[in-house]
């Protein structure tokens, strides 16, 4: 601890010494730094990537402005890592937060820290969902862990915790307009965070979509109705399916007492207790136009479900599930577009790179799964858009291996700053001030460990080229999948022990060996973070639900033995 300490003091007095050295008019051109994140929003679902789903102007103006990344993915598919590695530039095995339940170290240096440090103006508005207490902000108004999407509560910087009538997207937006407004400083250069709730389960649009949107038909995917035969164990016992693992209430909006009458079970407490938490948050006009629509469909549904076979159900519970997550995409692009209206009629385009991402990938039938977690890559890969007006080239595409562990150098490297030594990403300079043709990575590294969960998708690394994947699946499994990226898009296929790719493998082997020792991630390392886990499971034995009891059981009972 001391030495860590004595680190951070002198990397803040660097850090002042360098800022002080700057030419005075060099430092008034830093540009500002508008990132927005939504959670678990799906390229799939931005009409930039792939409009057969929605339509979504606002977002694709970042695109159009400058550049799109269509390789863009993440270290980690799951939330609190994935937000803890775009902070800290680092992976998860290094900052310490390889899943949604440890705490994140505070000891960490974040990219937002060290901006403030060096003279930015910094707020955060939205998500960030862990901590309460985001370092290095002038500024903060956050959601309590998940948040609610109707009359949210936020904890903030000088108000405590308050309560704010509305729907979510548009309060996090009013926020953060407000501060642009009323608490910019022009004098100084601004990292606003701006982090979007939706679409995160369980996707409850605004009002004003419901109609609109319970109406629609969308396409089904290809794989719908996979069968896993291609795979092994951890696609075959993934516990995301839309037809036996989504919630019916929750999920579906399946009220309750129409669940009963009909004789359908939960599949978990949570499901039905989802559905009063979310839905009971709604005051009397939210829920009057809510019901409008949904009782509709409840009633629809009670004369259909008696009849329906399980290929009936399967396509219903897509075409529900496409509809409220969509729904609450549109009012995400929506009040993009308000921010984005902001600045350009305020003249800070110029002088703003603005990011639009989010904290992973997410399946919208694919595999016939929702969530994210797998290295596949609906799930790993996550949408990019960047642009620094005037400077980054307009409209280009991308294919380059980007990743969130990137951000931070970028960020530090925009406003003339010496990223520290530890992180260990790329900065992505390159393509905000031309087309990156110099940006040199030919394969990223990938690293999933909270199992035995919710999901029950197994702890996985793996190594990730333009045309390959190599995934080692690990801890009560020992099982390598091959995935041929270019000839097999949908990922059906492990071909592994298929003689015709035994030099790739070889070759991906010694690649992801090197990954490894580059990025300080060994089996070592994995074991620590096992038996961490395994500790905190046995604190909470009942934490991981009654499907997980009997897996968790046998590895407690191996682990006693041994």
């Amino acid at each position: 601890m001391q030495k860590l300490t004595h680190t951070l003091l002198v990397l803040t007095l660097f850090l002042q010494f360098s800022c002080n050295q700057k030419d005075p008019d060099q430092q008034s051109k830093r540009p500002n730094i508008v990132f927005i994140m939504s959670d678990d929003h799906a390229y799939q679902a931005i009409s930039a990537y792939d409009n057969r789903l929605i339509e979504t102007p606002n977002i694709d103006r970042i695109a159009k402005m400058g550049i799109l990344f269509t390789n863009a993915s993440v270290t980690n598919s799951i939330c609190a890592p994935s937000r803890a590695t775009i902070l800290t530039g680092k992976h998860s095995h290094i900052n310490g937060k390889v899943d949604n339940h440890f705490p994140f170290d505070t000891t960490n240096v974040t990219f937002p820290q060290l901006l403030h440090e060096a003279g930015y103006q910094t707020a955060m508005f939205g998500k960030l969902h862990f901590g309460n207490n985001p370092k290095g902000f002038d500024q903060f108004k956050i959601l309590p862990g998940q948040g609610a999407y109707y009359n949210p509560d936020f904890i903030t910087k000088e108000e405590g915790t308050v309560r704010v009538e509305g729907y979510v997207t548009d309060i996090i937006t009013d926020m953060t307009l407000d501060w642009l407004e009323n608490d910019r400083k022009e004098d100084q250069p601004f990292l606003l965070m701006y982090l979007h709730k939706a679409p995160h389960r369980e996707w409850l649009m605004a009002e004003r979509h419901v109609e609109d949107f319970t109406r629609r038909t969308f396409p089904e995917p290809p794989t719908l109705f996979d069968d896993y035969a291609g795979r092994g164990r951890p696609a075959r016992e993934a516990e995301m399916n839309l037809l036996t693992d989504m919630h019916w209430a929750g999920d579906s909006k399946i009220y309750p007492e129409v669940m009963d009458e009909l004789g359908i079970e939960g599949t978990s407490s949570w499901d039905k207790e989802a559905f009063d938490r979310e839905v009971g948050r709604m005051n009397e006009t939210q829920r009057a136009k809510w019901d409008a629509a949904y009782r509709v469909i409840n009633e629809e549904f009670k004369k259909a479900y008696p009849s329906m076979t399980p290929e009936e159900q399967m396509k219903w519970r897509y075409q529900r599930y496409m509809q409220d997550y969509l729904g609450t995409i549109q009012s995400v692009d929506e009040n993009v577009g308000r921010v984005l209206d902001y600045l350009d009629e305020n003249g800070l385009m110029e002088n703003t790179i603005i990011v639009y991402t989010s904290d992973q990938g997410f399946y919208l039938g694919e595999h016939g799964w929702y969530d994210k977690r797998f290295v596949y890559n609906e799930s790993f890969k996550t949408p990019l858009l960047m642009a620094w007006p005037g400077k980054t080239p307009q409209g280009i595409r991308s294919d380059a291996l980007v990743q969130n562990l990137d951000f931070a150098q970028t960020f530090l490297e925009a406003a003339q700053l010496t990223p520290p030594a530890d992180m260990q990403g790329q900065s992505l300079m390159p393509f905000l001030t031309g087309t990156g043709e110099d940006w040199q990575r030919d394969a990223v590294y990938y690293h999933y460990y909270e199992y035995p969960s919710i999901h029950m998708v197994k702890r996985h690394y793996a190594i990730i080229t333009k045309e390959y994947k190599l995934v080692h699946y690990y801890f009560d499994t020992d099982e390598w999948e091959l995935i041929d990226r270019k000839n097999d898009p949908h990922e059906l296929k492990n071909v592994y022990e298929d003689p015709a790719y035994s030099e790739i493998r070889k070759t991906l082997h010694e690649k992801l060996d090197a990954l490894r020792e580059k990025y300080g991630d060994n089996s070592q390392i994995s074991q620590q973070y096992i038996d961490e886990y395994l500790d905190f499971l046995e604190e909470r034995r009942g934490y991981a639900g009654a499907k997980d009891t009997t897996l968790v059981n046998k590895i407690f009972q191996n682990r006693n033995r041994n």
